[in-house]
């Protein structure tokens, strides 16, 4: 099925999306004053990330798929899932300052390509992958 749907621009498109570059400089203070970063490589950063990820999921491991959309709605439920994701947030920040990578410029970089693998008028409304759009 083919729409045809309007382009949108973000307001301010051409701003930074996110900037990570204070959470970075406290995240390398904070491995420095431990002696951590001996064991930060990139392949124990996402171990760990994958770790977290792990913790994150099993939160909504068996909850149905109404009940995840409410999970935040329940205090106790919400500050778990609350630390797991700021816990992947500061593994990801960690991995791509160890790899010198510009988190703002991939994810604007990653949203161009995604926009052009799934165009509006081929993927509204679809759950299909590009390719079979």
């Amino acid at each position: 099925m083919h729409v045809n749907m309007p382009e949108r621009n973000a307001p301010g498109e051409n701003a930074p999306l996110i900037d990570v570059r204070a959470l970075a400089a406290k995240l390398e203070a904070f491995a420095v004053d431990r002696n951590w970063g001996q064991f930060h490589s990139p392949k124990n950063l996402v171990m760990a990330l994958t770790g977290e990820l792990g913790e994150l999921a099993e939160l909504f491991q068996w909850m149905s798929e109404d009940e995840s959309r409410k999970a935040c709605e329940h205090p106790a439920t919400a500050i778990k899932v609350e630390h797991e994701l700021a816990d992947v947030l500061l593994y990801l920040v960690r991995l791509a300052d160890v790899l010198g990578v510009d988190l703002n410029r991939a994810a604007s970089q990653k949203l161009k390509l995604n926009a052009e693998k799934y165009p509006i008028g081929r993927a509204y409304g679809s759950n299909k992958k590009y390719d079979e759009l």
